[in-house]
């Protein structure tokens, strides 16, 4: 009836409630705007004024009387039809009743208008009674009017709720009410009952009386029954805090039938705040508990209060069941109700056993109750304690529908959130605890499914719950150990972290009591801890015997030795053996590693070698008779080099065959052995830190061509096997504390990296190489590096370093875009090679080797090793034989150095704290090996790596302020040139490296999912904390905001250094992780949008050929985030292609445009895709306007729509310049979304804009009637050079197309302008405009299109697109295509 927007039913009452304490606070007096002089005629040029005057009602001043002229019939049915046949209806309406709002302002005036109006016509003349109605209600007797008329008096109502008795003795309320009694006709019966309980709801109790007694005088006969419903309702709802436990069923069940559709939402919103059933529940189990305590000898009273509360809650959740599966609107209104609330204190158990219990009920909101889920844990709304809680409260509820909990806890843990997977295993977890052993039975069942299901995230979830309900019951475990026991049987599927923790559980099954029920698990894992080491026993006899029968057993195969080291090892870390048996086992260890690796330095070793041995990379001068070495060439060679007669002979004369295999193996047990024995104290084997190795001169110089194959792979592992031992012997005494000890550590760096660096030479020449492994806890042995021809085609196709991890799938991919060409940065030889680097590899560049591909068969590095970064400069004493000091030395932590520590530390960030993409693997199938060498990573959680990562930023940001001045330097010694003739080339792309490799590491840490778990909310405190600092001291108990703003500042003071786009990238999405934990982030976007556009119209430096200088897809990703960041998106767009696509075009060939340099000719193709993606997907989130809008808000998207439409012809016309496949492609796809876009945004638009704003509707139609035309020609020239990759998308635009003139049509016909549209010939035409001569055409079964006549409406018709006599199908196209 009125134009005017409804509010809902909640914005209605919030809306009466604020108008009520607005009328509190201002007195009436305050509300009258003039004074009138009594018994004078109302004059002004309102429409309200005049149309009352000729209808017949004259409106007095002051105090008086409004006087009718006419017969009220009369009056009515006259202004009923002035209204009607307005030219303006229906926005008269609207006008007369916003006259009406403006005359009621005044209270006199207000006052008049509900009194009776005087009469003028003569007694005989009326048709009706003497009695006289008041404007009001003769307004109300209008049906047009009465919605508009009862809004108003319902706005004005509240103003009078709490005033006084006016001076006349006249209550204003009960007037207003008196308006709407015996009403002929009632309009809107609902709204109005609506209105009116809301007006009860908050009205004083003196006037509740006469409200409520009134309703029957209002409303119809029809709404009594709802009306009372209602008014009950309300009373029960608010005595619902006082009611017993035992009344609760019945008064539940009330409330929940007399729900309706309209008020359902509100309803149980209010229900779920009031029925508090926590504090219904405990305290009838309190008094039961009290009373068994008090009475025990009598029982059975207790025992029957308690079974009285129990049946009583049982009943009360059947009744609510019963409700919810019934009753759709009920259980949807639940589930919004739980949605709505925002605060994480106002959620309550009840909440979350009534989502469980509609997902068991109800399965078409399973989806729904999903979503509702996953979104509440990743806010932290739903925590542990609330769940525990939930299950100690509601446990006998929640037992009946145990198997739909456990087929929740099966979906959460699909999840890649590991917020939601750890929410899954609670379920698991306390439907264990609180259920009976039926459930438990399931719960364990379920788990196992999960350990054989072939998801790697799975599996390890499912072993960690059942490792918590061993610890958590025992005893209930030991019934369902046959199912656990039953995980034996597919150990092949399980990786060994896995089989390590499956072999715990069952050990604690078996032997932590004798049992009964474990005996049989007992002797089954005596048969497997002959493959095994993980099993535990306090008796050091057991411990002790069973060692020595895994040794034997593992002791004739180096790579079972190893393995057997290495679990070995991982047991003592973790502190797990009893000290007799330690002791025991450190004095074995000692001798036998002293026996098969170190011999003494005099003795030198003799024998038929193709290398002269040498003992190099010792950190002590020694005397000819003093010091050990280890003797690693010897064994290398026994093993390659002996024939197998000489070994046969080694047998028989009772030798140990000892493998250099063992070596790091070995002495990582050994230390481990000697730290848990003296508390970290490493003196009794310091000595192997700086003894020398028998080796031989490893750099080749000029002998590299002469050697033979042979002898390639001799010197490649005995260089493997060197990187192994120093990289363990970092391991070991990276954590010592003296400063000598620490200066022989970075020398050790300073080794790695140079061995590093000679292994390169040697592998670029030994394509089928395999090296010998280094970490043994693989799932198959069967790991080999990719050939040097192999990493070369790779290259070449994909622009990265593959590596074996990638090409045998293990590695999955990393959601980070950047994550594909990370290695080409900080590699030594990178795929996108500057013109920097050419310049110092030469030769080398002829063959590229990454070590990257050779991750697997390095040692890890423990997390501890990363404490190196804390060192400046350290002083190194040099003693000379009688231990005096010689010299000193000052060592510091130089670049190649640091480099290859952030390069390990954000590898092992990426694997733990980035999520992988789930793969589905099918069970009983290998899964690869994309977690080989981060074995020791794995045994930590997420949370202690990120909080080692903390400890590290105080550091990590001292690294990346030295390099950013030493670039902010370079900058200025070479006239703001990064890459001038002064720079060190190789440490110019060294420290570049760095600099990408912190700042990866920033982002990663930044970017973990944890931080929003409100156990690690003091960690991002902490580290929010250090950032802030670097730029002044803060102040303590800073707010998350401001530590957000800070650190947001600090790191943007990076961009002026930033020496590379890579590194440009990072920082960019560094700063918007940091944004996105910002509650308020909108006032920092238009910084990150500014910075990337800084980078965008950067220079940076030229690659040997220029298409490569920048990688493409991150100049995507960046142009993305620029374009998705600014305040206008349109604007930004006709920017680049207004300015910078012309100087492109004007410039020479391979120039670029000067405004934006990153945009030439061979990056075109990714600005044009992501500028038609992204207007595309800015006008689709643009909502359709509709005619209720105001006048203002359609101006403003009218505007909004002619800007997009000349940013799409702008694009759409570079394609007559720009015409290769790739720009062509991405016309295609995004042109039909766009014409799709304009379809359902902007046309309904132009439908009810066309009369006012004609012109402008016109012109934007023949504007874009040019761009479909020219996307015709596209469809056509597709066709004529038949490229299937094009004509794919020529049926879905065709259609879309000719969907638009027919709407075009439909809109002209509904703005009575039809004749404007008329219909002619479209000939197909190439893009530059020429006709394409084909069969069809010369049988005119040309294409034809809309037109519209200017003459009569300007154009406004689009492209008529009948395809030529062929009838294609509609294929979907897919979205994967890459340009």
């Amino acid at each position: 009836m009125v134009s005017k927007r409804r509010l809902s039913k909640s914005e209605d009452k919030e809306s009466l409630i604020e108008d009520v304490s607005k009328a509190r606070k201002q007195p009436l007096s305050k509300k009258t705007k003039k004074s009138h002089v009594h018994n004078e005629v109302e004059e002004n040029d309102s429409i309200f004024l005049k149309l009352l005057k000729t209808s017949g009602v004259i409106l007095k001043t002051g105090e008086s009387q409004n006087q009718l002229t006419v017969d009220q019939v009369v009056f009515q049915k006259k202004l009923f039809q002035t209204l009607r046949k307005h030219p303006s209806y229906p926005k008269i309406i609207e006008e007369f009743v916003s006259g009406l709002e403006s005359y009621i302002e005044d209270q006199d005036s207000f006052r008049s208008c509900l009194l009776s109006c005087e009469r003028l016509q003569d007694e005989e003349a009326s048709i009706g009674t003497s009695y006289s109605k008041s404007l009001i209600k003769l307004l109300l007797g209008i049906d047009i009017l009465q919605p508009a008329i009862i809004k108003t008096l319902f706005e004005k109502l509240p103003e009078f709720l709490f005033e006084n008795v006016n001076s006349d003795g006249l209550n204003m309320p009960r007037l207003i009410i008196s308006q709407l009694k015996w009403l002929d006709r009632i309009v809107d019966g609902k709204d109005l009952t609506t209105k009116l309980m809301q007006l009860i709801s908050i009205a004083p109790l003196y006037l509740q009386h006469d409200f409520v007694t009134s309703l029957p005088e209002i409303l119809g006969d029809s709404q009594h029954a709802d009306v009372g419903k209602e008014l009950v309702r309300q009373l029960v709802m608010g005595k619902l805090l006082s009611v017993k436990l035992d009344d609760l069923p019945v008064i539940i069940k009330f409330i929940l039938h007399s729900v309706t559709a309209a008020d359902a939402l509100e309803v149980i919103s209010e229900l779920r705040e009031k029925l508090d059933l926590q504090h219904c529940i405990l305290p009838s189990r309190f008094q039961a508990s009290q009373s068994k305590l008090k009475n025990k000898g009598q029982q059975s009273s207790s025992g029957n209060q308690e079974n009285n509360s129990q049946d009583c809650v049982i009943l009360l959740f059947d009744v609510i069941k019963s409700a919810v599966r019934y009753e759709k609107i009920i259980s949807e209104a639940w589930i919004k109700a739980i949605e709505n609330t925002a605060s994480v204190s106002e959620h309550k158990t009840f909440d979350l056993a009534m989502l469980l219990i509609i997902y068991s009920t109800n399965t078409q909101t399973k989806k729904y109750i999903e979503r509702v889920l996953r979104n509440k844990i990743r806010s932290g709304c739903f925590q542990e304690q609330l769940l525990q809680s939930t299950f100690y409260i509601h446990d006998l509820v929640l037992k009946d529908i145990c198997p739909s909990i456990l087929s929740l806890a099966q979906c959460l843990l699909h999840s890649l959130d590991q917020s939601i997977i750890l929410f899954g295993s609670l379920l698991y977890k306390y439907a264990f605890k609180f259920f009976d052993t039926y459930c438990q039975q399931e719960v364990v069942g379920a788990l196992v499914t999960h350990i054989c299901s072939g998801n790697e995230a799975e599996v390890d979830t499912a072993l960690d719950v059942l490792l918590e309900l061993v610890v958590l019951n025992l005893s209930a475990m030991r019934l369902n150990a046959v199912f656990v026991k039953g995980i034996l049987d597919y150990l092949d599927n399980m990786s060994p972290q896995q089989i390590r923790k499956l072999f715990y559980i069952l050990s604690t099954l078996a032997f932590s009591k004798q049992h009964e029920a474990s005996s049989h698990i007992q002797s089954r894992s005596s048969n497997l801890t002959q493959g095994r080491t993980d099993l535990s026993n306090e008796q050091c006899t057991q411990v002790t015997s069973l060692l020595q029968l895994v040794h034997s057993c593992s002791e004739q195969s180096p790579q079972a030795s190893a393995l057997y080291y290495d679990e070995f090892a991982n047991l003592i870390q973790g502190g797990k053996l009893a000290p007799k048996a330690l002791e025991w086992v450190g004095q074995t260890i000692f001798n036998d590693f002293q026996d098969a690796f170190v011999v003494d330095f005099c003795v030198f070793p003799v024998g038929d070698y193709p290398f002269p041995v040498k003992a190099l990379y010792g950190l002590e001068e020694y005397s000819s008779h003093e010091g050990i070495v280890i003797n690693l060439l010897p064994l290398l060679f026994s093993q390659d080099f002996a024939e197998d007669g000489d070994r046969m002979t080694s047998k028989e004369s009772d030798q140990k065959l000892v493998s250099p295999l063992c070596l790091a193996p070995y002495f990582r047990l050994l230390r481990l052995c000697v730290e848990k024995q003296h508390n970290g104290n490493l003196e009794e084997i310091d000595g192997l830190l700086d003894c020398p190795i028998f080796l031989t001169d490893l750099d080749p110089e000029d002998r590299l061509e002469s050697m033979s194959v042979k002898q390639h792979s001799f010197m490649c592992s005995l260089i493997f096997l060197t990187l192994n031992w120093f990289r363990e012997v970092v391991n070991a005494f990276c954590q010592q504390t003296s400063p000598e000890m620490k200066g022989k550590v970075l020398t050790r760096l300073k080794h790695i990296v140079e061995l590093q660096r000679i292994l390169e030479k040697y592998l670029a020449v030994t394509p089928d190489y395999v090296p010998p492994l280094a970490n043994f806890d693989l799932e198959t042995l069967d790991v080999t590096p990719p050939t040097a021809a192999a990493i070369s085609a790779k290259i070449r196709k994909q622009g990265k370093i593959g590596g074996k991890r990638k090409a045998d799938g293990s590695k999955t991919s990393s959601p980070d875009p950047l994550s594909k060409e990370d290695s080409s940065e900080c590699d030594p030889t990178p795929s996108n090679r500057s013109q920097l680097e050419k310049e110092f590899k030469g030769k080398e560049e002829k063959t590229s080797v990454s070590l990257q591909s050779y991750h697997a068969f390095f040692r890890e590095l423990d997390i501890e090793v990363f404490s190196i970064l804390h060192c400046g400069l350290v002083t190194k004493f040099i003693l000379d034989t009688e231990m005096h000091t010689a010299a000193t030395e000052i060592v510091q932590l130089q670049p190649p150095e640091l480099l290859f520590l952030l390069e390990d530390l954000s590898q092992k960030l990426e694997n733990m704290l980035t999520p992988s993409v789930a793969r589905r693997i099918p069970f009983l199938k290998s899964k690869g090996n994309r977690n080989i060498g981060f074995s020791h990573l794995h045994q930590r959680s997420a949370q202690e790596v990120a909080h080692n990562i903390v400890q590290l930023l105080a550091p990590m940001c001292n690294h990346l302020e030295n390099i950013h001045n030493y670039f902010q330097c370079l900058a200025a010694e070479n006239q703001g040139v990064v890459d001038g003739p002064r720079m060190k080339v190789q440490e110019y792309h060294v420290m570049s490296s760095c600099y990408q490799r912190l700042l990866q590491i920033f982002h990663g840490l930044f970017a973990w999912s944890g931080f929003f778990q409100p156990e690690n909310h003091n960690l991002l405190y902490s580290a929010l904390e250090v950032l802030t600092n670097r730029l002044k001291q803060g102040e303590p108990d800073q707010s998350l905001e401001e530590l957000l703003r800070q650190s947001f500042n600090y790191l943007q003071n990076f961009s002026h250094s930033i020496p590379s786009f890579q590194c440009a990238l990072y920082l960019i999405r560094l700063l918007m992780v940091i944004l996105e934990k910002s509650t308020a982030p909108a006032q920092n976007k238009e910084k990150i949008a500014s910075l990337a556009k800084q980078f965008l119209c950067r220079v940076w430096p030229s690659g040997e050929k220029e298409k490569n200088s920048i990688p493409t897809e991150q100049l995507h990703t960046l142009l993305s985030i620029y374009l998705q960041h600014t305040n206008s998106v349109l604007k930004a767009i006709e920017e680049i292609a207004g300015i910078g696509v012309p100087e492109l075009i004007n410039s020479p060939k391979d120039a670029s445009s000067s405004t934006f340099p990153t945009l030439n000719r061979h990056t075109f193709v990714i600005f044009f895709r992501v500028m038609m993606a992204e207007l595309e997907k800015t006008v689709k989130g643009l909502q359709a306007g509709t005619a209720a809008d105001s006048q203002q808000i359609h101006e403003e998207k009218l505007l909004y729509w002619n800007m997009a439409v000349r940013d799409f012809s702008i694009l759409i016309n570079l394609i007559k310049v720009f015409d290769s496949r790739p720009v062509l492609h991405v016309c295609l796809k995004y042109g039909r979304l766009f014409v799709e876009a304009f379809l359902k945004q902007c046309m309904p638009l132009l439908d009810f804009s066309f009369r006012k704003h004609r012109e402008d509707v016109l012109s934007l139609l023949e504007t874009f009637q040019l761009d479909t035309r020219l996307l015709h020609h596209l469809c056509g020239h597709s066709k004529i050079h038949q490229d299937t990759k094009l004509t794919k998308h020529v049926p879905l635009l065709k259609k879309t197309l000719e969907l638009l003139v027919c709407r075009v049509k439909a809109m002209l016909i509904f703005n009575n302008c039809r004749e404007a549209f008329w219909l002619g010939n479209l000939k197909n035409r190439d893009l530059q405009g020429e006709e394409i001569m084909s069969q069809n055409s010369e049988e005119s079964e040309d294409d034809t299109a809309s037109q519209v006549s200017k003459s009569k409406a300007m154009e406004d018709g689009e492209e008529d697109e009948v395809s030529d006599g062929e009838k294609e199908q509609d294929s979907e196209e897919s979205d994967g295509d890459s340009d």
